[in-house]
């Protein structure tokens, strides 16, 4: 490939992508105190965003399982079945 399609190893299609920064800017953030805590408050933070969206599906769910279940149990007490 010519030489003009790398920028220091980096092929120069790479070397322009959001994506190839990336890493880079992390290993910078991480490099302080300040920077691994910023860090640390994001993951949690999405941790808990994403927690939040399954326990909203989760709860529902639980409701109605436990409608079902009293359902079943009420019926199979006034039948004498099951």
């Amino acid at each position: 490939m010519p030489p003009s399609m790398y920028l220091s190893g980096i092929p120069s299609g790479l070397a322009a992508s959001p994506l190839a920064a990336a890493p880079l800017a992390l290993q910078g953030l991480l490099a302080t105190p300040l920077g691994k805590l910023l860090v640390a408050l994001v993951a949690i933070t999405v941790i808990v965003l994403v927690g939040r969206v399954v326990l909203s599906v989760a709860w529902k769910l639980l409701v109605v399982a436990t409608i079902i279940v009293a359902g079943l149990w009420l019926v199979s007490t006034v039948l004498g079945g099951f």
